[in-house]
């Protein structure tokens, strides 16, 4: 690795010269004679199986949910240096009527004020990151009690009753605890919070645990610092809290069918990582539940980068439909594909997204030009490597009936949802980054 350049001297160049010795090899030769070689596939070389959608007979998805979000950390310019990360979260609800007024390519202001007046709501929070210490506690307990205050407080507490409703699985009527934790005080195994309650204790250390600690937030920090991880990992909470908000109070609606005549979309992958996933199976368990209720919940990932929409931009060029106006396609993952053809690994010691997934990956082609990678539940996980097959895939006909209707051209695969949620979640642009550092320096 050459040295890199710094502010004072330049950097150092990587050597041209030193490996021409493994020319020798033969087997290197071979490889650059054929790498070298002019190839032009004609086919598809993974093999994608596409099937063709006919939306003749299925009806559309009337009211779509969006949500999206971001986060900026802002350092400060004396030192030692300081760091806070700021959060937000955007949740928008769009009538699709509205949304099918609009033209995609070039959208009049009044029109997208129209549609976004009274219809979106946000979450903002702030988090120490390094060398800053409260009053009342070191860095890694301000962390946590900002979390645990700004889920309990915006919104009245609506968010932090979602996490009780998806962690204690109150759709069902039998109560069950939270899954067990390490105490944020002393490690050892918590066995679950009751049923219900914001708090428990730990046996061991007899200190207060929040029910936030079970997510796993601490156990990205130390006690004088945190990464920026705690940052992005409270962003993806956060955003499927406020998305599953809207489908806990549609579950208790009375038009029981007012939820499953909804499209829900968040940005990026139906997944949760690392310690994070202790809430996925309970998020399966409910999406079973509600698809053998006869309640279905259609709810759409879009993944916009990642391995697999480099995959979907090398093969989609084979794909139908080749020509606009014709139906579009799409092709279903099994966990085999995936292993095969997009991570290209051996046998895995635990299956495709066991832990951490609760959407399996959709690829989907509207037109010559319009693609786009999308993960949609199937509720309960299998472990067939030929899993899940269209018929698994939870509303998948009432989805892509409704998509076209919100595929957006100003940019590349864009849903016009998500592109609006984005552009009030985003702090990129509003307020600047730059604002942020202004008011983490001098907040009066």
């Amino acid at each position: 690795m050459p040295y890199s350049q710094g502010t004072r001297l330049p950097g150092e160049t990587a050597s041209k010269l030193g490996h021409l010795n493994v020319v020798n090899s033969e087997w290197v030769n071979s490889l650059i004679r054929d790498f070298e070689q002019s190839t032009h596939s004609t086919s598809d070389p993974s093999n994608t199986f596409w099937a063709e959608f006919t939306s003749s007979d299925v009806e559309p998805l009337r009211n779509v949910w969006a949500v999206d979000g971001s986060f900026v950390t802002v350092t400060s310019d004396d030192f030692p240096r300081r760091e806070i990360s700021f959060v937000k979260t955007a949740l928008l609800t769009m009538d699709r009527t509205k949304i099918d007024a609009i033209d995609k390519d070039h959208p009049h202001p009044l029109h997208l004020q129209d549609v976004m007046t009274g219809s979106a709501i946000f979450h903002a929070t702030v988090f120490p990151l390094r060398n800053i210490r409260t009053s009342i506690g070191n860095n890694y307990d301000t962390v946590r009690h900002i979390i645990r205050d700004s889920m309990k407080i915006d919104e009245d507490g609506i968010f932090f009753e979602t996490l009780k409703w998806i962690v204690y699985q109150k759709w069902d009527s039998n109560p069950t605890s939270s899954p067990s934790f390490g105490c944020p005080h002393c490690g050892n195994d918590v066995q679950g919070i009751p049923y219900d309650a914001d708090e428990g204790i730990c046996p061991e250390c007899k200190n207060v645990v929040f029910l936030s600690d079970m997510v796993g937030f601490h156990l990205d920090m130390d006690e004088e610092s945190a990464p920026e991880s705690v940052s992005s990992a409270y962003m993806l909470i956060m955003e499927l809290l406020m998305l599953f908000t809207v489908i806990r109070l549609l579950w208790d609606h009375t038009d029981k069918h007012l939820l499953s005549d909804t499209l829900f979309i968040k940005d990026g992958p139906l997944t949760l990582r690392s310690q994070y996933s202790k809430l996925v199976p309970s998020i399966r368990t409910f999406l079973e539940y509600a698809k053998q209720t006869g309640r279905p919940v259609h709810i759409v990932g879009q993944e916009k980068s990642g391995s697999f929409y480099d995959h979907l931009s090398t093969i989609a060029r084979f794909a139908p439909p080749s020509e606009r106006g014709e139906n579009l396609h799409y092709a279903v993952l099994t966990h085999d594909y995936v292993r095969k053809e997009v991570y290209r690994t051996p046998d895995m010691s635990n299956p495709y997204g066991k832990r951490t997934n609760w959407g399996e990956k959709l690829y989907v082609k509207f037109d010559p030009s319009t693609y786009m990678v999308l993960s949609v539940p199937t509720g309960a996980y299998n472990e067939d490597v030929d899993f899940p097959n269209e018929s698994n895939i939870i509303g998948l006909n009432r989805i892509l009936a409704t998509l076209p209707s919100l595929v957006s051209h100003k940019y590349e695969g864009a849903l016009f949802p998500v592109e609006l949620a984005n552009g009030i979640a985003s702090m990129s642009s509003y307020p600047s980054a730059k604002i942020l550092q202004r008011f983490a320096m001098d907040p009066r």
